[in-house]
């Protein structure tokens, strides 16, 4: 074949492809870039990565912050609950915590512990005394109080997935169903507020008591809730098609959702960033420090510490 019928060739198939797949315009590909990446949020610190705070825990777990700023959580296989305090100080607060999972202050300064050996919810005061707040529903067992938040007036929203722990003699649970419950401030009975989820396990309310989030891990999905004025909740609204362990929100309005790493929506429930984190699993997490804009992230058997420009509100 000659030269000439060689470049005749050539200018044909490129012709062809031309005509078929036509360059994009610079301004069609900006479009893309941006339609398929995650904007900067300006949620974290400049410069800012989850800094490794200690890797000897077994499984960490439950964070919450007290009036000061200190972060206490549990490390449920070894039964303690810990302090990491306004110093970067790490000490065990209590042994024999009931295997305590998710935590949370009241206003008067006791960590409530949902504490799933006998599947119970507990006070414990800042000495570490012990009160069991609930015992069990109608005289029988919880599947094991998972996380809980507490509302302006005291009252305290739990919720109850069943995970088969290897420390319980039962193989299968007392009740029907995975729901959450409320108590009210100097009551006894739980009363059952929803249900109708596959694995409810996060849940959080925004400070001013109008809504709850409860996220359902086993079906992937996060609730939004209406609360009204006796506890209870209408109104339940898809926020996004994803699940998780543990939640929290910041001074943004903004749900940050654990797992995965952590994934953070704004309130209109969509995605505006994802922070890795080197582990197997990110369960929980909670705003601290003495300003109150440290994430504070448990981890499989690690606790991490990020810089963030936004706060925490619980």
């Amino acid at each position: 074949m000659k030269t000439t019928d060689k470049r005749s060739i050539l200018f044909l198939a490129v012709l062809m492809i031309t005509l078929i797949f036509p360059a994009a315009s610079p301004a069609k590909t900006i479009k893309v870039i941006f339609d398929t990446t995650l904007q900067k949020s300006n949620l974290i610190a400049d410069g800012a990565k989850p800094k490794l705070i200690s890797k000897q825990f077994s499984f960490t777990e439950g964070p919450a912050v007290d009036k000061k700023g200190n972060i206490f959580f549990t490390d449920q296989p070894n039964d303690q609950i810990w302090e990491y305090d306004l110093n970067g100080k790490l000490s065990v607060f209590l042994s024999k915590t009931g295997r305590s999972n998710g935590l949370y202050f009241d206003k008067k300064g006791n960590l409530i512990a949902c504490a799933d050996e006998h599947d119970q919810l507990w006070s414990i005061n800042p000495k570490g005394k012990i009160k069991v707040l609930v015992k069990n529903l109608d005289g029988k067992l919880l599947n094991g109080p998972n996380d809980l938040w507490i509302d302006k007036k005291g009252g305290i929203y739990i919720t109850d997935p069943y995970y088969q722990r290897d420390y319980w003699a039962r193989k299968k649970p007392d009740l029907d169903g995975q729901k959450v419950y409320y108590l009210s401030k100097g009551k006894k009975e739980l009363v059952l507020v929803t249900a109708n989820f596959v694995q409810p396990n996060g849940i959080v309310g925004t400070p001013d008591g109008k809504y709850l989030f409860v996220a359902d891990i086993g079906d992937h999905k996060t609730y939004k809730y209406e609360i009204k004025a006796d506890g209870t909740l209408t109104n339940r609204q898809l926020f996004t098609a994803k699940g998780a362990d543990g939640i929290t929100l910041d001074d943004q309005g903004n749900l940050y959702l654990s797992g995965n790493g952590i994934t953070v929506f704004d309130p209109a429930g969509k995605q505006i960033e994802h922070i890795d984190i080197p582990e197997k699993w990110t369960a929980n997490l909670c705003f601290g420090g003495k300003n109150g804009d440290q994430l504070f992230i448990t981890a499989s058997q690690s606790i991490y510490l990020l810089q963030m420009k936004v706060k925490g509100v619980e």
